[in-house]
């Protein structure tokens, strides 16, 4: 009987054991979940209307005397009212009906580098918008790029196309520079609008690459590179590059440079598509000549605008960063005002 006894006590132990090994890989696979979950962003809003008022009666305080605070004061409040009243009047009619006193814009923010990594964060975006846009709704995206890879800002380009062929309502504003990749993304939109001095244009391709077949030659180093198709490689960083390779990067640079020119002239059909796809560039003031724009005007200017007649809302997907890439952040960041407090030094107090 002890002996059952014994084993009945192992065998209580071992499947507690059991158990609580099972308990705690189940807690271990729900965290790891949602952290996954965390990790991919979430979106953010914020009213850009709540904004301008509290800068607006910040301001009113400090320069009003008492008695003008006071007539503000009553007057926000007899506006507050009166709306309060609208609202609740136009609850009876349903709820429809006060979605629709008032249209929006939604501001959603495109800031481009070398492989445009922000498309993934336009991609959440447009999708989180386009099933809100209503009747009278707008989207404006602040677009700044000097452009990258093709793929790349061919699928951030194609996000875009998403709203137009939804039919919704949308302007780039372009403050400071959208060149080639990012006048890729710019000229799918009816209406672009760009500060004076913002840089636009750069319909073009560019390539390069350096080659280090003559050094490693002189090194008597030797490179083999293995291939299956004529052109599977044309030119190389360690081969020697022949002039047939040569000419072979140059006709798939043509073609993209034509895949380019269309995409271009098929958004904006207005366009003098020849003279605009030099690979130059032009600032706003002239880029509005050769239509390349629509209009000059900051994207603030836009903004306020709206506020007038809209409820203005910038989303953003906000992304979690891994402690990896925070750490490269601030490595970075400490580089660049290394370099910075450098040039200052060296320069002297001349800006």
């Amino acid at each position: 009987m002890e002996y059952l006894f014994d084993y009945g006590l192992f065998l209580a132990q071992t499947i507690t054991f059991v158990v609580a090994v099972l308990l705690l890989m189940s807690g271990i696979v729900a965290i790891s979940q949602r952290r996954k979950a965390e990790q991919e962003g979430h979106i953010e809003v914020h009213k850009v209307n709540d904004k301008y008022k509290d800068i607006s009666d910040t301001l009113n305080e400090a320069v009003t005397d008492q008695q003008g605070r006071k007539a503000l004061l009553k007057a926000r409040n007899k506006s507050d009212k009166a709306t309060a009243k609208a609202a609740k009047k136009q609850r009876k009619k349903g709820e429809d009906a006060v979605e629709s006193t008032r249209k929006r814009l939604y501001v959603l923010d495109f800031d481009g580098d070398m492989r445009a990594s922000a498309t993934d964060q336009l991609r959440e975006e447009v999708s989180a918008v386009l099933p809100h846009i209503r009747d009278g709704d707008e989207i404006l995206l602040r677009l700044e790029s000097p452009g990258g890879l093709v793929h790349g800002y061919g699928l951030a380009a194609s996000q875009l196309k998403r709203i137009t062929d939804a039919g919704a309502p949308l302007t780039i504003a372009v403050d400071k520079v959208a060149a080639s990749g990012g006048y890729m993304m710019a000229c799918v939109a009816p209406h672009i609008i760009a500060a004076p001095f913002a840089v636009l244009g750069s319909i073009g391709v560019l390539a390069q690459l350096p080659n280090f077949h003559r050094l490693l030659k002189k090194h008597d180093i030797d490179f083999e590179l293995l291939t299956a198709g004529e052109y599977k490689r044309t030119l190389t960083l360690f081969g020697e590059n022949t002039d047939k390779g040569r000419e072979k990067f140059m006709e798939d640079l043509e073609i993209t440079h034509k895949l380019f020119k269309a995409f271009v002239a098929e958004n904006r059909p207005t366009l003098d598509i020849d003279k605009v796809a030099t690979g130059e560039i032009w600032y706003g003031s002239d880029a509005l000549k050769m239509g390349l724009i629509d209009a000059l005007q900051t994207s603030d200017a836009f903004v306020q605008e709206q506020l007038k007649n809209k409820d203005v809302f910038e989303v953003r997907y906000a992304k979690k960063k891994h402690w990896q890439e925070k750490l490269g952040l601030a490595a970075s960041g400490a580089v660049e005002r290394s370099v910075l407090k450098l040039w200052q030094h060296n320069s002297g107090p001349h800006s």
